[in-house]
C-alpha cells in the first residue's frame, strides 16, 4: 500500500505540470488581453501595465516566471512552486493567494455540506429502491432521483428562495456567515442533483450485490437482514459510488458559480467566472490548477478506500 501511494504521488507531478502548461497556453491563446476595455486605455499606460506584470516577455519566460523556475528582479524564486500564484490583474490590491484565503473556505463549506446532503439522501434512497425493487418505494426513490437529475440548481435555487425563504420564512434567502441557517438552502439545491446520481448508481450496484452467493450464504447462516445489508451488501455496493465521489468532491469544494450567484455567496465560483471575463490570467490558472490538485488527491483517496471496502483488492 505504501509503495502504491508513493508511486501515485510521484505520478501527480507530471500530471499537474502538464495541466499547468495546457492551461497557461489556452489562457494566453484567447484573443484580447487583461487590460483591454470597452474604452481602450492609452497605449503608454497599457504598455506600462504589460511591463509591470511581465506580459511583454516571451510566452516561455512568462510561464517560467509564473511557475517560479526563474529568479525575479530581487534575486528570489517567486511562483507556483513556492506556493505563490501571483497578483490579480482585476483586483490590483490583492494576490491570487489572498483570493483563495478569503473565498475558498466559503466554497469548501458549501461544497462539503452539499456532498453530505447528497450522500445522506442518495445512498439510503438507492438502497431502499434495490431492496424493495418494483415496489412503491422503488418508484418513489427513482422519481426523486429523476427529479434531481432533471431539475437544475439554477431552477431549484429560486424556487427554494420563493417557497422556504419568502413564503414560509424558514431560512434567510441570501447572504453568508451571519446565521448558520444560510447554508441550508444553497447546500440542498446544490446537493440534490448529486444525490440523484448517487441514488441511481447505488440502486444499480445493490441489485447486483444482493444476488451474489456470499449474500445468500450470510442469510443462510441466520444473520439478521440488517446485518446482511449493512455489513455485507452496502459495503461492496458502495465501491462504484466511491468512484464518482472523487470528481464530485473536487467540483463541489472548489466552487459552483450558479448557486453562489443566486444566494449571494462570496465563494470561488463567482471569482472564477469573473476572472475569465476579465482575462485575469493568474486567477484562472491558479483556480484551474487548484481544482486539478483537489481532483488527483480525491481520486487517490478513492483508490485507497477501495482496499477498505473490499479486502480482495490489492495494490501491490
Amino acid at each position: 500500500m505504501g509503495r502504491y501511494i508513493v508511486r501515485r504521488i510521484l505520478w501527480m507531478i507530471p500530471v499537474l505540470l502538464f495541466i499547468s502548461v495546457v492551461t497557461f497556453a489556452l489562457v494566453h491563446a484567447v484573443p484580447g488581453g487583461p487590460f483591454d476595455r470597452e474604452k481602450p486605455l492609452p497605449a503608454e499606460i497599457q504598455a506600462n501595465l504589460n511591463k509591470f506584470y511581465g506580459l511583454d516577455q516571451p510566452i516561455y519566460k512568462q510561464y517560467s516566471d509564473w511557475m517560479g523556475l526563474t529568479r525575479n528582479p530581487s534575486g528570489e524564486y517567486h511562483g507556483v512552486l513556492q506556493g505563490k500564484f501571483g497578483p490579480s490583474y482585476a483586483s490590483r490590491s490583492r494576490t491570487v493567494n489572498d483570493i483563495f484565503r478569503d473565498h475558498l473556505p466559503v466554497s469548501a463549506q458549501l461544497g462539503l455540506a452539499a456532498l453530505a446532503i447528497a450522500l445522506v439522501v442518495g445512498v439510503p434512497l438507492g438502497v431502499l429502491a434495490a431492496l424493495k425493487q418494483n415496489s412503491i418505494w422503488d418508484y418513489f426513490s427513482m422519481t426523486v432521483a429523476i427529479f434531481g437529475v432533471s431539475v437544475p440548481s439554477v431552477v431549484l435555487g429560486p424556487v427554494f428562495m420563493l417557497f422556504f425563504g419568502l413564503t414560509l420564512k424558514w431560512f434567510p434567502i441570501a447572504g453568508w456567515g451571519q446565521q448558520w441557517t444560510q447554508i441550508i438552502m444553497p447546500a440542498t439545491a446544490l446537493g440534490l442533483g448529486s444525490s440523484a446520481l448517487i441514488a441511481r448508481l447505488t440502486r444499480a450496484s445493490m441489485l447486483q450485490v444482493i444476488r451474489e452467493d456470499y449474500i445468500r450464504t450470510a442469510r443462510s447462516k441466520g444473520l439478521s437482514e440488517f446485518t446482511v445489508v449493512v455489513r455485507h451488501a452496502v459495503k461492496n455496493a458502495f465501491i462504484p459510488v466511491a468512484t464518482i465521489l472523487g470528481p464530485m468532491f473536487a467540483a463541489l469544494v472548489t466552487g459552483t458559480f450558479v448557486i453562489e450567484q443566486i444566494f449571494a455567496i462570496p465563494g470561488m465560483g463567482r471569482f472564477f467566472i469573473r476572472s475569465i471575463t476579465n482575462r485575469d490570467y493568474p486567477v484562472v490558472m491558479g483556480t484551474t490548477l487548484l481544482y486539478a490538485v483537489f481532483l488527483v488527491v480525491a481520486n487517490l483517496a478513492v483508490d485507497i478506500t477501495y482496499a477498505f471496502l473490499d479486502p480482495r483488492i490489492r495494490f501491490e
